[in-house]
């Protein structure tokens, strides 16, 4: 990442390093979300209306995978020309909810197995503008891509 970095989604995720999602959680019965909830909670025993912004964890276990094998429609922004990528459904490790994710660059689904631990990371999705705009991904826990 040689240029400047952005988030390619704002407000989602931090641009730390360690980076983390940014979610929510209701304040009435403690639900978490991600993306972000504003104005209902979408738990069905909730009536809540108030939110709080949350850091989620930036670990969990693999709960399923797939690969995506097909070039995605505008407006994701895939490389030309494009390569297949491994997608993770990951279970946070504080939260116990699932948050969908591409798998980081030198992975794929022949790496993956369902309670595999995984990592937050960010990866540049492209560049604009002299800027690497990245996205969030999960990374296998100790393995180098």
């Amino acid at each position: 990442m040689s240029n400047a970095v952005v988030a390619a989604i704002d407000g989602w995720y931090t641009l730390d390093d360690p980076p983390q999602l940014i979610g929510s959680r209701c304040l009435s019965c403690g639900t978490y979300f991600f993306p972000r909830q504003g104005s209902f909670c979408r738990n069905p025993a909730c009536a809540g209306t108030s939110f709080e912004d949350v850091k989620l964890s930036r670990t969990g276990r693999i709960w399923s995978y797939t690969n995506a094998c097909y070039q995605p429609p505008p407006p994701f922004v895939a490389p030309d020309p494009f390569r297949p990528f491994a997608i993770a459904a990951v279970e946070l490790a504080a939260e116990r909810m699932i948050v969908l994710g591409q798998v980081a660059a030198g992975f794929d689904v022949g790496d993956l197995r369902v309670g595999m631990d995984m990592e937050l990371v960010l990866e540049p999705l492209h560049s604009e503008d002299g800027k690497d705009k990245v996205i969030w991904k999960w990374k296998p826990m100790g393995r180098a891509s």
